[in-house]
């Protein structure tokens, strides 16, 4: 299972990264004012050789080009399952759905790992193949969806009767047009709660049943999430709060 803590993989991945110059971290700050930020402990536990990437560039570097290593490795390993299926005739036959449970911050809003509702942690892969697909085929969609849909989709291509109850919905309408109209996406952790619309991110925190702070962000102008607009925009507030609190319930 990779990339994942310890970022281990065959040196031959990792080596593949040794002369590349990386970019440098988007919004590396911490943020100020109450978010959902933390201090990487998952990270943190993991033997370091007493070096921090949050001060240490050359450190940072180094964890990064593990972790790309790491996607390397997991790319070759699908890479191999599906070389597998065509040898035997399968290819044709399969759908192929990869998927992340998050994502993961690599030194955004200075965090080493998830944990938080930031888009970083937030979104994650999803690459869903199916041999029949024609107009889709090949093609990226920038839809919001949600993990929950994955069981039904499967349950969709697969002809298969879902049950009911689900909370997710199937995602054929973006595999048959990507352009298709994007949904809404909710999360939480203890004692905060989101909802992604293409948009906006609202993060709502409650202390004691109780609304004590409000995030807000436009990703059209602040895709970094690094401006919090709630105090500016009450009524877009209200709106996704309502909007949360439905899909909540």
């Amino acid at each position: 299972l990779r990339p994942h803590l310890p970022f281990g993989a065959p040196a031959r991945y990792v080596k593949l990264y040794d002369d590349v110059s990386l970019p440098a971290i988007p919004h590396a700050a911490k943020p100020s004012g109450r978010t959902t930020w933390h201090g990487s402990g998952e990270f943190m536990k993991y033997n370091r050789w007493k070096r921090d990437p949050r001060s240490d560039h050359d450190f940072a570097d180094t964890v990064r080009k593990h972790y790309a290593g790491c996607v390397s490795y997991a790319d070759a390993l699908v890479g191999r399952l599906i070389a597998g299926l065509e040898k035997q005739g399968k290819a044709d036959q399969t759908i192929i759905l990869l998927w992340g449970d998050h994502g993961w911050h690599l030194g955004e809003h200075a965090i080493w790992g998830k944990h938080s509702l930031f888009e970083e942690s937030l979104r994650s892969p999803l690459i869903v193949v199916d041999p029949r697909m024609k107009t889709g085929r090949g093609k990226t969609s920038p839809a919001i969806v949600e993990t929950v849909d994955i069981f039904p989709t499967l349950c969709d291509l697969a002809g298969l009767q879902p049950p009911k109850g689900l909370a997710g919905a199937s995602l054929r309408p973006f595999l048959d047009d990507p352009a298709a109209p994007a949904r809404l996406a909710i999360s939480y952790k203890g004692g905060a709660e989101t909802i992604r619309t293409n948009r906006f991110r609202l993060i709502r925190h409650s202390r004691s049943g109780k609304v004590s702070h409000i995030e807000l962000y436009d990703h059209e102008a602040d895709p970094g999430e690094t401006k919090n607009i709630a105090e500016a925009f009450p009524d877009r507030v209200r709106e996704l709060g309502e909007k949360l609190d439905s899909k909540l319930n």
